[in-house]
């Protein structure tokens, strides 16, 4: 495929975490990247190929239990590096997500956040208000240095798929979230309310609750698609999936007539699984 049939289409996910100037220099290293590797490799005669479009999401594995109003304060921040780092969407982790599923009270000052900084700050009005910064730049050509070695050292691996297969990519992230456990525990990264500044009281926040009869109702209205459906239809269609797999075919053209034809999600993964298996983490990841 042409490089700018695909690459102006694309976008790409991060996530932010607390390290203020690193995640900045992140994102501007990132543009970098995508920019050098795609003019290299591809030559595009549409500058918007090698324009880096992504979307930023706080970190969740940065929210804490205990004294879980201080993740609204680590979300802000996280927020504001994201939007000086460039980010073209964002997302903000209500502070109670480590304790469970969001209430309406804690999204709505995740989305309060989100516009204050964008109708307050005057910050989104200026590109790249960090360029210049002896602190960022240096960051900047650290990471994107780092990460032009280690592309190509998955590249001298065979590639991506080959380093998927072969579990490069699940052990470097196991390691990274070993190695970040550790400095917690040890105390060498500090985090306020669980190894500094800690309050011996338990917080009795509590997520939103679950009303179960709602799943149940869910669950019903499945049923009921599956009985009204056109059963022959929808059995041709998960045929279909099936003999594309097996061709190797493209699978997003019987995926989407499945889909149409009400075949379920979950009937839909039944035949992925049949046929290409569940997968398992090679050995030693």
């Amino acid at each position: 495929m042409n490089i700018d049939d695909v690459a102006p289409r694309m976008s790409f996910f991060f996530g932010c975490h607390n390290d203020f100037f690193e995640e900045v220099a992140k994102f501007r290293s990132a543009r970098q990247l995508w920019h050098d590797l795609v003019t290299e490799r591809f030559e595009p005669t549409n500058p918007k190929s090698s324009m880096l479009r992504f979307h930023t999401q706080t970190a969740g594995v940065t929210l804490t239990a205990q004294q879980p109003l201080n993740n609204a304060v680590r979300v802000s921040y996280q927020a504001l590096s994201a939007v000086l780092g460039g980010t073209q969407s964002l997302h903000t982790n209500s502070y109670d997500e480590a304790i469970g599923l969001p209430t309406e009270e804690s999204a709505l000052l995740a989305l309060r956040t989100q516009q204050i900084l964008a109708e307050e700050t005057n910050i989104p009005n200026s590109v790249d208000p960090l360029a210049g910064s002896y602190l960022v730049e240096e960051l900047t050509s650290k990471l994107y240095q780092n990460s032009r070695d280690l592309i190509e050292e998955i590249d001298n691996l065979g590639g991506a798929m080959q380093c998927v297969i072969a579990g490069y990519q699940q052990r470097q992230i196991h390691e990274a979230a070993w190695n970040q456990l550790q400095s917690i525990e040890d105390g060498t990264t500090k985090v306020v309310g669980v190894n500094r500044f800690v309050d011996d009281e338990t917080s009795d926040m509590v997520g939103q609750v679950q009303n179960p009869a709602i799943a149940d109702s869910q669950c019903d209205n499945v049923r009921e698609i599956i009985v009204k459906r056109d059963s022959v239809k929808a059995d041709q269609c998960l045929r279909s999936i099936e003999k594309a797999m097996i061709d190797g075919s493209n699978l997003m053209e019987p995926l989407i007539e499945a889909f149409k034809a009400e075949v379920t999600l979950g009937e839909v993964n039944d035949v992925l699984r049949d046929n290409f298996g569940t997968w398992v983490a090679p050995s030693g990841v």
